[in-house]
């Protein structure tokens, strides 16, 4: 029977590790990502956790570790944050083009300069089209239970390509909240072990991540997406398979108050919160607002956020990062251009917020509601929100 206990969330993505019962564990440690790891050593070296951790000199080696640890058939997990993406970021690439199961955890936090260790979206969004699926969570519960699917995802020889789980870094990484942790049995039911269809394997050689020419370039390419592309699918099936077992679901696109809408809010991770107390706040009041949350970015759940969006005459999207010297922000431009493939959709207010950490509070998801005509009328295709003009 689960157990409830409170639990930093950065701790329940470890015990999430554990309850997987991972085989290699290769990380850095870099802010704020590294109370994960540091716990889960401690339960590797308290024999709590039967698998090889592997502290390794940066985050570029840590994924090159689990690049050759899954090739080999193992279950494999790391987790890293800001700069420490970024320079893994050569080798993730080389970890979905080689079809590689791995689950890497991401304490999304703003990119240096200047120095900034706090939350935003700009690590996360400078690698997103790296043929990861990535998902976001929104509190604890959401990172013990979508790291568990993470590997269940990851590891189905229907999809076999990496999985990166999203967590705020601090505004949900460092706190303390009620968790429901599974039995290890339970888990174990869900979770079977590792049997990957291709392997390294000295008795049946193979290769992995050979020379492409430009003549099998190109279709390994498109072999990628649609790989990724298929996993939609496989995804929202596991998903569900957890909801029968655990009693918790959870959708690639999630809507709330969308009854009678005419505005909605769009947003992404933990701010999602804030923005749901905002939004009923606001319905209390008699406006016609409702909250669009984007659980899964990677594959993009085009349809079912088309559906969302149907009978809305305005969405107000937030981006915690820039798309610098383009159109605003990465969330807007991509639902800005899917949308307008589409006839009957809404029209798109786009704000920049919470950069560096920046707090964002109910009164400002309000403003930003009623603000949004006027940026639409006035053709401007993002405004900055809380930015002090000098």
């Amino acid at each position: 029977m689960a157990k409830r206990i409170g639990l930093e969330s950065s701790l329940a993505c470890s015990e999430a590790v554990r309850l997987a019962d991972a085989d290699v564990i290769a990380a850095y440690p870099i802010t704020p990502q590294t109370h994960i790891v540091e716990h889960l050593s401690e339960l590797v070296a308290d024999g709590k956790l039967d698998a090889e951790f592997v502290p390794v000199e940066s985050e570029h080696s840590a994924m090159s570790a689990c690049v050759g640890s899954s090739a080999a058939g193992a279950r494999t997990f790391t987790a890293t944050s800001s700069q420490g993406l970024i320079l893994m970021s050569e080798i993730m690439w080389i970890a979905s083009g080689m079809r590689l199961a791995m689950v890497m955890a991401i304490a999304n936090r703003s990119l240096s300069a200047p120095i900034s260790i706090w939350n935003d979206h700009s690590d996360i969004m400078s690698i997103r089209d790296c043929g990861w699926i990535q998902y976001f969570c929104e509190n604890g519960q959401e990172v013990m239970d979508l790291t568990i699917t993470g590997f269940k995802i990851s590891e189905d020889p229907r999809v076999m390509l990496p999985v990166g789980v999203n967590l705020d870094g601090f505004n949900l990484s460092h706190v303390i909240e009620p968790i429901l942790i599974p039995e290890a049995d339970e888990v174990k039911a869900y979770l079977p072990p590792f049997k990957p269809p291709y392997r390294l394997d000295p008795n049946d050689p193979k290769t992995f991540g050979s020379v492409g020419v430009p003549e099998v370039y190109a279709e390994l390419r498109k072999q990628l997406e649609e790989a990724l592309q298929d996993s939609l699918p496989v995804i929202e099936e596991h998903w569900q398979g957890f909801a029968d077992r655990f009693g918790r679901a959870y959708k690639p696109i999630e809507t709330d108050f969308m009854d009678g809408a005419e505005v909605a809010l769009v947003t992404m991770g933990s701010i999602s919160e804030t923005a749901y107390t905002a939004v009923k706040e606001m319905r209390e009041a008699g406006k016609k607002v409702g909250l669009i949350r984007i659980r899964l970015w990677r594959p993009f759940p085009v349809e079912a956020f088309i559906e969302a969006v149907s009978a809305v005459k305005q969405l107000v999207v937030m981006d915690r990062s820039l798309s610098y010297g383009g159109a605003g922000g990465p969330v807007a431009t991509e639902l800005r251009a899917l949308m307008s493939a589409r006839k009957n959709m809404p029209q798109t207010a786009s704000y920049i917020i919470g950069l560096g950490g920046r707090d964002v509070t109910r009164g400002d998801f309000k403003e930003m509601v009623e603000a949004a005509p006027s940026q639409i009328d006035a053709g401007r295709v993002y405004d900055f929100f809380g930015v002090k003009e000098d």
